[in-house]
């Protein structure tokens, strides 16, 4: 299955990070090639929700997110690409880790993916800080 995966530093507290990873609705504002994002339903472990990327608005893209103490997983329904979010607390700051796992048939967009979490992983450290 290819994989990669990423890691970076914010200087943001956990619980800052945090608010903006395990909710789907602030997702456009970090997640690079979000555009729109409607959550259908949440509760306390996990949310459904449908995205729409950037230049692809009549292609809606079902979602889940699970989320536990300091993990919280993004499952895309239509590509199974998962994405793997794990926090840890690094002094004042958070260490952020992300792993990526796509399917086989899926493997043709691996570049283009890292490109995109590798954006988004940098957006979601410097919009903590400022959140």
């Amino acid at each position: 299955m290819p994989s990669f995966a990423l890691a970076t530093h914010s200087s943001a507290a956990v619980e800052e990070v945090w608010k903006l990873l395990h909710d789907p609705s602030s997702y456009p504002r970090w997640w690079t090639g979000l555009e729109t994002v409607q959550v259908r339903r949440v509760t306390d472990v996990e949310a459904d929700y449908t995205v729409w990327t950037e230049g692809f608005p009549d292609f809606p893209m079902d979602q889940i997110v699970r989320h536990g103490s300091s993990r919280v997983t993004v499952s895309c329904l239509v590509s199974d690409l998962v994405f793997t979010w794990q926090l840890a607390e690094a002094g004042d700051g958070t260490d952020i880790e992300v792993r990526v796992d796509l399917p086989e048939r899926e493997a043709h967009r691996l570049a283009t993916q890292r490109e995109l979490i590798e954006s988004s992983l940098t957006r979601l450290a410097e919009l903590a800080v400022l959140d």
